[in-house]
């Protein structure tokens, strides 16, 4: 009977409801919030579901995120090792490749102007970096919280890690990312604050065809200018520039295929798992998280103001001939910016088809937060 006793014992001891905080219970509530968003809602599930499943699993068994030098028989948790593709740096430089392999950059050549709108909208980043500085935060670690404002997870990452800001890593990426999964939530309400109902109907002329020979020097050019003037953009702004070399040359079929869909995939199961696993009760529920989450939301939604301002005075200067609602799209968020600025101006005139010009500031709004993350890592003499 007693042998039964230990057994029971033994076996309670080892499940999971005895070694739980009550932030544990709080966090695992929060990933199955999150899992609703993307299965139930399709708020970008391809990127919230292995975020909030990774969310839970480390809230439920901490030793999945086990360093090597904390473990016992020096074998570390599976995540960890995951992780440790993000800290390098490898997993946001292939998203890249693949986001390249994926994106027509037609739209931003035909029309050079986007580029404009996708600058205007990384006002955001700036602002948010001064008001971390203000509320505390050093000035390596502002710079990593402020990227979240355009949008763009694997840049947050990347940029943090470099920072040497890991400790915050966690945080500032699942930020960018649910605020990329909320871009069809947070985006109208100010593109409607910000604009006239006669703007938002204003339709934009057709844009112009684009040669092959415009879409295969594109990339090439794109990548010697920003990586001569900023070398530390090379891993991401390379990377994105070869994914879309690879679609527009149209010799390396495999690759474009390869990069666009099986390794794309695979990055962001192995990204998104270990992003969601960096957020354990201990690491995630404390005063600097709520400050990050504040900074990224009002980076983001200063980002998207800037941008459809500029379109207002884009819209002056060129007699009514720009759709503001475009500029909301210069935040990196691809395609969902693009589609919102689509939408937005889809309700107030159906026949209006705004997409494919809002795609030119949504690629360039990637370019655009690539390129602030290398400013930072200039400024801050990181190579």
């Amino acid at each position: 009977m007693s042998y039964v006793a230990n057994t029971l014992g033994n076996l309670l001891q080892q499940t999971a409801f005895l070694g739980l905080s009550w932030g544990n219970y709080l966090m695992i509530a929060v990933a199955c919030v999150f899992l609703y968003l993307a299965i139930a809602k399709d708020f970008e599930p391809l990127l919230l579901t292995p975020i909030a499943f990774g969310m839970l699993l480390v809230n439920i068994y901490p030793d999945i995120m086990l360093k090597i030098e904390e473990a016992a028989n020096g074998t570390g948790g599976l995540l960890y090792y995951f992780y440790k593709l993000d800290e390098w740096a490898i997993l946001p430089s292939l998203i890249f490749m693949g986001v390249g392999a994926m994106t027509d950059f037609g739209p931003l050549i035909a029309n050079p102007k986007s580029f404009l709108l996708g600058a205007a909208a990384q006002f955001g980043i700036y602002a948010a970096y001064f008001m971390a500085i203000a509320m505390g935060f050093n000035d390596k670690a502002a710079a990593a919280i402020a990227i979240i404002g355009g949008a763009d997870g694997p840049t947050s990452i990347f940029l943090a890690s470099k920072l040497g800001q890991t400790a915050l890593l966690g945080p500032i990426a699942v930020a960018a990312y649910s605020y990329m999964s909320l871009v069809p939530i947070i985006q109208p309400p100010i593109m409607k604050l910000l604009t006239t109902e006669k703007e938002r109907k204003i339709k934009m002329e057709q844009l112009r065809p684009v040669t092959k020979l415009e879409r295969i020097l594109f990339p090439i050019i794109v990548t010697i200018v920003v990586c001569m003037i900023l070398p530390t953009t090379a891993p991401l702004v390379g990377m994105l520039m070869l994914g879309n070399l690879f679609r527009e040359s149209g010799v390396v079929r495999q690759l474009t295929d390869t990069a666009s869909n099986a390794l794309m995939y695979i990055v962001v199961i192995l990204l998104g798992t270990s992003v969601g696993a960096t957020t354990s009760a201990a690491a995630f529920l404390n005063a600097n998280t709520l400050k990050i989450v504040v900074l990224g939301l009002v980076a983001f939604a200063f980002g998207t103001a800037a941008g459809v301002l500029f379109g207002k005075i884009m819209c002056v200067l060129t007699g009514g001939k720009v759709n503001p609602l475009i500029g909301s799209a210069g935040v990196s968020a691809v395609p969902m910016a693009a589609r919102v600025s689509q939408k937005v101006g889809a309700e107030e005139d159906p026949t209006n088809f705004l997409l494919m010009h809002a795609m030119g500031p949504n690629v360039a709004g990637v370019i655009g937060t690539a390129v602030a993350a290398g400013t930072f890592m200039a400024i801050f003499g990181i190579f």
